[in-house]
This record gives structure tokens, sequence and C-alpha cells, in this order.
């Protein structure tokens, strides 16, 4: 697509120029083109890859489906939250081995949403976990397909009490980061590689010993956090040239002006290795990547998030965290189980 040239205007009389404007007319900048059904059609695909590969490690079609209910319960938690919230583009996606996560946007993120969003999975997951211990209680020859309630019990208060950990990326981490440590500053940087670093010892441990080589696939996270603080590295340095050229970033991606996008576009060609081989516009063209493109401008479109949560809230929801990890020991359940993961 080329840009339109607006003619020139020129005097009735001898052709003198009484006015000469030469404007461009930018392309419209690009719109994603797939249906939010598609987004469902990933997540069950997504799911289904979860159960295969799942199978291979459990070889219990039943206990696969609990744990996978489990996982469920807790993603399900958070997307009801951030549709409260109002985030766009949700889905629900399933990482084989490793667990799920909800995606969405929204341009003004306050802490208390983040919080409540974040503790909207794994809460109701605990809060399950006591009910079904309590109904043990009452009848202990009480099963799910041959489960019994203390099992489905232990692994719903098990898995969600992990994802309440204070290590990034679970929901405890990110709690921790978002609400008490300023995202932007050195301490939550240092939080997080300190998280990577632990989870590469866990997986170690893990490793030596069960001598089991799935547990290798643990050290995806923290290679994940690490490429992601690289790559935010080589963000701030292109959002620092956005900022030089003088574009307004400070902008929703629908706000955006269409000159804007193709510019941000050239720079992000020139200084993001994944689009080198994007010739820069002119000519004003889409490329087969630009769904990419269309991603990465729109992180890059500065997000506002609200400092609304006082001293008081935060002492709120420590005393909930702490509530939460309280909770065996304060129903006197039998702790043995947990032996079982090493805790």
């Amino acid at each position: 697509m080329e840009p339109v040239q607006e003619p020139s205007y020129e005097s009735q009389a001898g052709g003198a120029v009484s006015r000469e404007e030469t404007a461009t007319v930018y392309p419209p900048k690009f719109q994603k083109l797939e249906a939010p059904a598609n987004v469902w059609v990933k997540s069950i695909g997504s799911l289904a890859l979860y159960l295969i590969l799942g199978y291979y490690i459990f070889h219990s079609f039943t206990m696969l489906l609990i744990i996978t209910s489990i996982v469920v319960i807790h993603e399900l938690g958070h997307f009801f939250a951030m549709k409260l919230f109002r985030y766009k583009d949700l889905g629900i996606f399933f990482i084989p081995l490793l667990g799920a996560y909800v995606s969405g946007s929204k341009r003004e993120v306050s802490q208390r949403e983040s919080a409540i969003i974040l503790l909207a999975g794994p809460l109701p997951g605990i809060v399950l976990g006591i009910i079904f211990y309590l109904l043990w209680q009452k009848d202990d020859s009480l099963a799910l397909a041959g489960i019994s309630y203390y099992q489905v019990s232990m692994l719903f208060i098990l898995l969600n009490l992990i994802n309440l950990l204070p290590i990034y990326p679970l929901d405890g981490g990110q709690l921790l980061n978002r609400v008490f440590l300023d995202e932007e500053s050195w301490v939550s940087k240092i939080f997080v590689v300190l998280s990577a670093g632990l989870m590469i010892w866990v997986a170690w441990s893990l490793y030596q010993s069960s001598g089991q080589p799935f547990y290798f696939i643990l050290f995806l996270f923290p290679l994940m956090i690490l490429t992601r603080l690289q790559t935010d590295k080589k963000f701030t340095a292109i959002e620092k040239k956005i900022e030089e050229a003088g574009i307004n970033a400070d902008v929703s991606y629908e706000d955006l002006k269409d000159e804007d996008y193709w510019k941000i576009r050239n720079i992000l060609i020139e200084g993001h290795s994944a689009f080198k081989d994007i010739p820069p516009a002119p000519p004003y063209e889409y490329s087969s990547k630009e769904e990419k493109v269309m991603t990465t401008v729109q992180s890059l479109l500065h997000r506002h998030l609200i400092q609304d949560v006082s001293l008081v809230g935060k002492l709120f929801i420590l005393l909930i965290c702490l509530t939460a990890f309280a909770s065996p020991w304060l129903l006197k359940m039998d702790m043995s189980f947990f032996n079982r993961f090493g805790l």
C-alpha cells in the first residue's frame, strides 16, 4: 500500500501557488483478523495436548482428570475476575506438563484489580480443598472416581498453595511484584532474577533426587523469565527511540494514529532482531509477521498501573495469604501427604 498524496492548490489567475500542501495519508494500522472463537479453538487444542502428555506422566486417566480439573478451576477464577474488570481478548491456554495461564489485555490496570485477579485463582481451590477435607472427616469412605476425598482435598490445597508462593511468575510472586514492589525498580528485577535462580535450584534438586528426566522441563520457567528480562532491556531502548521521535505512546492501540503505527513499526524493524527480515516502510505493505508486529507495538504503548492499594490494604492481602498457608495446620490436617512432594 502506498500513501496517498493530497493535490497542491494553485490560484486561478496566472497559476501562482496560493496554497501548497503535500500531506501523506497513511494506510490504516493493522487490525487482528482472528475471530474470538479461534482463541477458544487454540485453548481446546492446548488442553488436548496437555492431557495427552499428562497421561504419559501420571499413567492414570482418573488422576490426570482430577489434576486437570483443579488447574481449570484455578484458571477460571482468574478468567472470571479479568472478565469482571473488562479485560479484552481473554483466553485460557494450557502448557503441557507445566500448567495453564489466562491471557488478556487492558490499558489501565490497578493494583487492587491485580490483587483480586491473582488471588481469584488459588483461593477458590484452597476453599474447595478444605470442603473436600471436611466432607472426608464426616465420612472417610467418600471418593471421587475411586480417589478418596482426602487425596482430592490435599491435591487442591497443595497445587494452589504452590501457586501462592512468593516466587515469580507464580501468582504469589506476581502479587508481590505488582502490589508490594515497584515493577520498574531494580529491587523488582533482582527479585525476578532470584526467583529464576530458585526455580533452577528446585528443578535440579528434584532431578537429582528422583533421576527422572521429566523435571528438566521445569527449567523452561527460569529460561522464560531470563529471556523476558533480556527482551525488556531491548524494549527499553526501543521505547527511548520512540520518545526521541516525538511519537505519543501514551495511548491505547485503538487511539494510536496510523502514521505513528508505521513509524513505530520502522523503529521495531531497526531495533528488534525478530523483525530484521521485514522491509521498512515505504512501501506501506503488511508483512506475513504483521500480527506479531501489531502485538509488539501494543506492548510498547504505555500501560498505566494505578497505585490504589493502601498500607492497610497491603496488610489485608498479606493476612489472606498467611491464612491460606496456615489453613492445613489450623484444620489439623494430616500433613504426611505433603511429604510425598518433599514439603
